[in-house]
């Protein structure tokens, strides 16, 4: 984190002799004030990055202005054309797993080209009304940790996870997940995603909760480590997607 010090003095240049009766004034009163107020930030972030580093993988805590983005009917059409660039043609298969669903903005269209998908989803409130509003539907919403999913070995034909892994609180914890991915995929199971990439505008929405990025140029070799066959890796301007398939042998 970047610091600026606001406690130095300020040095007038040539010629200026005249301000300095006026900006001392204002420096003297500035400088405590700034310092009182760096000094909440900075036991803000503090606080905030223990309470990450604690928390269990992708926990959904997330700020108000992410919470409402993630309803909003700009991200809505945003994953309207982001789907279709992920899965393209790839058949995942009459039983899918999506991880990190959230609100279920993406639920809403897979549901509509697969026979059955199950919706993994570690936060209570987000997993509790999205199966009030999928009750009866071909959707099952399960609350539960991607790191330790609550599912046999091999049960899944297809797994995808969008916009997700980024809120999962570390590298290692990430890790996690797409080993966890890979044993409850079938063998020949697809594996599909996207997340996005960095940016100031991700660090503004997600000041106050989970921001992990994935490198797009080293994931590659991270789900290789995990077990999986690498298919395709490709990024535009905002997010990456990924395509990987649990070897058949």
């Amino acid at each position: 984190m970047q610091r600026y010090d606001v406690s130095g003095r300020v040095i007038p240049g040539e010629g200026c002799d005249c301000r300095l009766a006026i900006l001392q004034p204002i420096e003297n009163c500035l400088a405590p004030l700034l310092r009182h107020l760096l000094s909440h930030y900075r036991r803000r972030v503090l606080l905030t990055s223990v309470r990450l580093e604690t928390t269990s993988a992708g926990s959904g805590d997330m700020n108000r202005l992410h919470r409402w983005l993630c309803r909003s009917d700009r991200w809505r059409n945003t994953i309207r054309e982001r789907l279709p660039w992920v899965i393209g043609d790839t058949s995942l298969g009459p039983n899918v797993l999506e991880i990190g669903p959230g609100p279920g903005l993406t639920t809403d269209l897979l549901r509509t080209s697969v026979p059955r998908l199950t919706a993994l989803e570690i936060d209570s409130k987000l997993a509790g009304s999205l199966s009030a509003r999928l009750e009866g539907s071909n959707v099952r919403v399960v609350k539960g940790d991607a790191t330790v999913m609550p599912f046999r070995d091999s049960e899944f034909s297809g797994t995808v996870s969008f916009t997700m892994l980024h809120h999962v609180p570390s590298p290692e914890l990430q890790d996690r997940v797409l080993r966890e991915v890979l044993r409850v995929l079938r063998p020949g199971g697809f594996f599909l995603g996207s997340d996005s990439l960095q940016s100031w505008w991700m660090k503004i929405i997600h000041i106050g909760d989970t921001l992990v990025p994935v490198d797009p140029d080293t994931f590659d070799t991270r789900l290789q480590h995990a077990g999986f066959e690498v298919l395709d890796i490709e990024q535009n301007s905002q997010a990456f997607r990924f395509r990987a398939r649990r070897p058949v042998g």
